[in-house]
């Protein structure tokens, strides 16, 4: 019987394959294989960026628009103001935006008052385009309803705008200031999230909430919509 000829490619420079080894203690995301590496796939995908840091990639340049929430109230604990704090080129404050949340619900409140659709606000920081999906007036949350109409406005001020790609998102999951609930009142699986947002078009990066970084034993993928094996197997077969 012959050998086989194939051979591990290391990681690692000398032996530290070795020393890196996940401890079963520490949080770990076990990612998963999916498609073919060797061929294009159409697109139509959302890349989910594992183990990445949204704020670091955002600051250094490369995305040119990110998606977030916000309300008109407080914003304190959320993306938008870690965002106008770290882009120096940036002429809004926190309070200013907040401010002017507040202002564009007031007068949608007079002039739009059936309006179901959610608005999305626009914060040009120079450097980097902010659309926030503005979080209805009656909620202390947004909906899974929401983010699919949000993200379909979101869709259309993208589309054909090369100057407004690349884009990402986050994932509005583990959100402080604008939580997002489905219609049990708990927070959704990042499936049904990023299902939202791929109905409605969006073909951006999205972060996944730090939470999910210890998601281990369970696999995940690193784009969405997932292969067709999970429906499988969600419905008994392998």
């Amino acid at each position: 019987m012959s050998e086989s000829n194939e051979r591990t490619i290391p990681v690692y420079k000398g032996d530290a394959d070795l020393l890196v080894e996940a401890s079963t203690d520490a949080p770990c995301v076990m990612l998963l294989p999916q498609g073919d590496p060797r061929s294009a796939t159409p697109r139509g995908k959302i890349r989910i960026q594992w183990g990445q840091h949204l704020l670091d990639d955002l600051v250094s340049g490369r995305y040119r628009t990110v998606v977030c929430g916000v309300n008109s109230v407080d914003n304190l604990n959320g993306i938008l103001g870690e965002l106008l704090r770290l882009i120096p080129t940036s002429q809004w404050t926190l309070e200013g935006a907040t401010s002017f949340a507040s202002m564009f619900r007031d007068a949608v409140s007079i002039h739009a008052r059936e309006d179901r659709e959610p608005y999305i606000l626009k914060f040009d920081l120079d450097r980097l385009l902010i659309l926030a999906l503005l979080r209805p007036a009656e909620r202390d949350h947004f909906t899974l309803e929401d983010l699919f109409r949000g993200f379909k406005t979101v869709t259309k001020m993208l589309e054909g705008r090369r100057d407004r790609q690349p884009a990402a998102s986050v994932s509005f999951l583990g959100a402080r200031s604008n939580r997002l609930l489905d219609h049990n009142g708990e927070e959704p699986s990042l499936e049904a999230t990023l299902e939202a947002m791929h109905q409605a078009g969006f073909e951006g990066d999205v972060y996944p909430p730090v939470e999910l970084w210890d998601s281990a034993p369970t696999g995940v993928f690193a784009s969405y919509p997932f292969p067709e094996s999970v429906d499988r197997m969600r419905q008994g077969s392998s």
